[in-house]
């Protein structure tokens, strides 16, 4: 029964990893700038009557703005943005616009508007056409993550051409430098739907009617840009595209073509930051569906709610994770005693069992007949041992996503040299080779405690004894350290527990 155990927990554990290294991929070549087009301005028929409303030239400045969460340069081209560096917890900055993708938000990128006013708050640009038709487009930032953009057209008469308005965010989401391997397969164009139930959808390389949702966004593993319109019907459409696998998304919201009205304002709210769940939810818009708590996602959420509650009496999340692991053994304790004591039961039959095997070695039916009595008489369930590893894998899973996917976590360390639980724990560096101590610490408390609880002195499952904590060192080397850390104060606690039921059993009921 132990080598099945094993065998079961090797496997999921195996299938994690595979999962996990499978979705990180190569680095991947810098992309190409996307840029507007004259073609893709509709309304006006050609590149020369284009160029004939773009008769009000200006030179071409950059708005910077700084605040204590967050820096932005503005630029007149399109009255657009060219970056945004957010400032996380650790110092350090993370621009959301990458390279590639500048200008974003622009209208119209070959018209250079007019700055009208500036300030910390508010910058708004303008530009009139002498054909006759104006924008004006009024950034309105906060000082943290949600802000508002407004967008005023007007024309003389209904007979002016007006280049169609559109919102882009794209191609690709900026991230850190350490996650910039895996952020083309994890950048995701996402809508939430405007009718209850709400739902978040994964857009694919299409378009969709814009009233039909509450919500836009492009999102990593930890960051988030998402529009959202104050009236979704003011829009049309909402267009998703990803050329292949080497490019990541791009969204964009546009406007139906002006008719019978002359003049028309458009407001979107949009959230440029991090997936910082309670600030998320904060909003009441279903920002925080875009967190992928994996796919035991209540207990996801459950194992974050009750990580942040630790959190605020420890106010480290290490100590949060190790205090969450021992009420989660205190909890499944009865479970757990019952199988270490059938272990322990099943520890001293084997000579019996062994006996059995050997006298009824060529009558399988005899054999299986023999060994189930010998289970029964002395009231063992052969598969009561596997009850806890079968519950400790979900929740397993959810320690994993919770701790890849949920940003409160990221560079939060717990003590000595583990500054980041979300991250391998990389002890020491040698060369460009990452050394990290946990998984070793992992592996050599994994091999005592299968000493504990060996049940026979077979050959093969003497290896296997030997074998199964070098492969976990393996598979956890590049795991999350507080994944680890929830799997070594597991174990060091199971070993108590076994310790004491072990030390209590005797053969005397032994048949």
């Amino acid at each position: 029964m132990q080598k099945n155990s094993i065998l079961f927990i090797v496997f999921s554990i195996f299938t994690i990893s595979c999962w996990y290294f499978l979705f990180t991929p190569k680095q991947q070549k810098s992309i190409k700038p996307q840029r507007t087009t004259f073609s893709d301005v509709k309304s006006i028929d050609s590149k020369k009557d284009y160029k004939k409303h773009c008769t009000m030239p200006y030179n071409e400045e950059l708005i910077n703005i700084e605040t204590d969460s967050y820096k932005a340069v503005l630029t007149t081209k399109g009255a657009s943005v060219l970056s945004w560096t957010i400032k996380e917890k650790n110092g350090k900055w993370v621009n959301l616009v990458p390279k590639e993708s500048t200008p974003v938000m622009a209208n119209l990128p070959e018209i250079n508007y007019k700055v009208v006013s500036k300030t910390n708050k508010e910058i708004v640009f303008e530009y009139k056409s002498m054909e006759g038709w104006k924008i004006v487009k009024t950034y309105s930032l906060s000082s943290l993550y949600m802000h508002n953009l407004k967008i005023y057209i007007e024309r003389n008469s209904a007979t002016v051409l007006f280049p169609k308005i559109k919102l882009e965010w794209g191609p690709g989401l900026g991230t850190d430098s350490k996650e910039m391997k895996e952020n083309i397969t994890l950048t995701r164009a996402l809508a939430y739907t405007e009718v209850k139930p709400n739902k978040l959808k994964k857009l694919k390389n299409n378009s969709e009617t814009s009233a039909l949702y509450k919500w836009v966004a492009i999102d990593n593993r930890y960051f988030l840009v998402a529009f959202i319109p104050e009236n979704p019907s003011d829009f049309d459409k909402i267009i998703s595209s990803k050329p292949d696998k080497k490019h990541p998304y791009s969204v964009t919201i546009t406007t139906p073509h002006l008719e019978e009205n002359n003049k028309k304002n458009y407001s979107i709210n949009f959230y440029l930051g991090p997936k910082g769940y309670t600030c998320l939810k904060s909003y009441r818009l279903g920002l925080e569906k875009t967190i992928d708590f994996g796919f035991f996602g209540f207990l996801g959420k459950i194992a974050f709610a009750s990580l942040a509650l630790l959190y605020n009496i420890t106010h480290n999340y290490g100590w949060a994770i190790v205090m969450l692991t021992a009420i989660i053994q205190f909890l499944v304790l009865p479970l757990t005693l019952k199988s270490f004591k059938s272990t322990a039961v099943m520890k001293e039959i084997q000579p019996i069992i062994k006996d059995i095997q050997i006298k009824y070695k060529d009558n399988p039916r005899r054999l299986q007949a023999e060994m189930l009595n010998a289970y029964k008489s002395q009231k063992i369930n052969p598969l009561g041992g596997c009850l806890p590893m079968l519950l400790q894998l979900p929740i397993f899973w959810a320690f994993f996503t919770v701790l890849r996917n949920t940003y409160e976590l990221r560079n939060e360390g717990w003590m000595l040299w583990i500054k980041d639980l979300s991250a391998p724990d990389q002890f020491m560096h040698l060369g460009s080779f990452n050394f990290n101590l946990l998984p070793l610490i992992m592996g050599i408390g994994m091999f005592f405690q299968q000493k504990m609880t060996a049940l026979t002195s077979d050959p093969t499952q003497n290896k296997i004894m030997y074998i199964t904590p070098i492969l976990f060192i393996f598979m956890f080397w590049a795991f999350p350290s507080g994944l680890v850390l929830y799997w070594i104060t597991n174990s060091v606690i199971s070993m108590i527990e076994q310790y004491f039921v072990i030390k209590k059993s005797t053969p005397a009921h032994i048949q």
